[in-house]
C-alpha cells in the first residue's frame, strides 16, 4: 500500500533561528548533536513542501519536476530546493530560505557560452519577442523583469543602441520574487510557489526552447 505524502504545514519560526545559529556555527561538531532538530525543523518540512509541489505542478500542468530525493541542495546556512525540467540548460525553478532572504525564482543561471550566444541571437532576430513576454501582466506583476549578473558593456558584435541592449548584456537570464517570513511559515506556501511558477511559464518555455 502506498504511503501518503506528508502534508506541508509551513516552516516554523524556529527553523529560521536554526539557520541563524548554523551560520554562526557552521561546523560538524556543532551540527551533529542537533541533527534531530535540523530534521524536524527543516528537512522534514522541506520534503513535505516538495511533495506537495509535485502535486500542485501535476494538477496545474506545470512542466517542472519536484522530487524530495533529488530537488534539495545540501544544507549550507540556508535551505534551497529546485524544480527542474531535465537538464541545467533547460532552466527551472528555485526556492531559497535563509535568514532575511526568502525568495522564489528561476531561469538560466550561469549558462554556458553557446546557450548565451543563442539567447542573444534570438533577442536580435526576434525583435521585441522577449520583451513582450516579460511585459505580460502576470510576469511583470510577479517579477518585474529579467535579471541576473550583467556585462558593463554590450557584447562584441551587437549594436550598443539596440532597443533590448539590457537583455543583450545579461550573463544570467533569471527572475525572482521575495517572500516574507509569514509567507514561508504559511501552509499556503506550495500554492504561492505554484502561482509564481505559473506566471513564469511563458518565459520559462521560451528559455527552454533555446538550444
Amino acid at each position: 500500500m502506498a504511503v501518503a505524502a506528508p502534508t506541508f504545514t509551513g516552516f516554523r519560526p524556529e527553523a529560521i533561528q536554526f539557520l541563524v545559529d548554523l551560520s554562526e556555527n557552521n561546523d560538524r561538531a556543532w551540527f551533529q548533536p542537533r541533527k534531530g532538530e535540523y530534521e524536524q525543523l527543516l528537512k522534514e518540512p522541506l520534503e513535505a513542501l516538495i511533495s506537495t509541489l509535485a502535486e500542485r505542478f501535476a494538477a496545474r500542468g506545470i512542466p517542472l519536476r519536484a522530487d524530495p530525493s533529488k530537488s534539495p541542495f545540501r544544507i549550507y546556512r540556508d535551505v534551497r530546493t529546485r524544480s527542474h525540467t531535465g537538464n541545467v540548460h533547460s532552466g527551472g525553478g528555485y526556492f531559497h530560505l535563509s535568514p532575511g532572504e526568502i525568495y522564489v525564482g528561476g531561469g538560466i543561471w550561469h549558462p554556458e557560452k553557446p546557450w548565451l550566444d543563442a539567447f542573444r541571437r534570438r533577442v536580435v532576430d526576434e525583435p521585441g519577442r522577449v520583451r513582450k513576454l516579460v511585459e505580460e501582466p502576470g510576469f511583470k506583476a510577479t517579477f518585474g523583469s529579467l535579471g541576473g549578473d550583467s556585462l558593463v558593456r554590450v557584447p562584441t558584435g551587437f549594436a550598443p543602441d539596440h532597443p533590448d541592449v539590457e537583455l543583450l548584456k545579461l550573463k544570467d537570464v533569471t527572475f525572482g520574487r521575495r517572500l516574507s517570513d509569514a509567507e514561508a511559515m504559511s501552509p499556503g506556501l506550495p500554492d504561492l510557489i505554484a502561482d509564481t511558477f505559473e506566471a513564469a511559464m511563458p518565459v520559462m518555455r521560451y528559455l527552454a526552447a533555446i538550444g
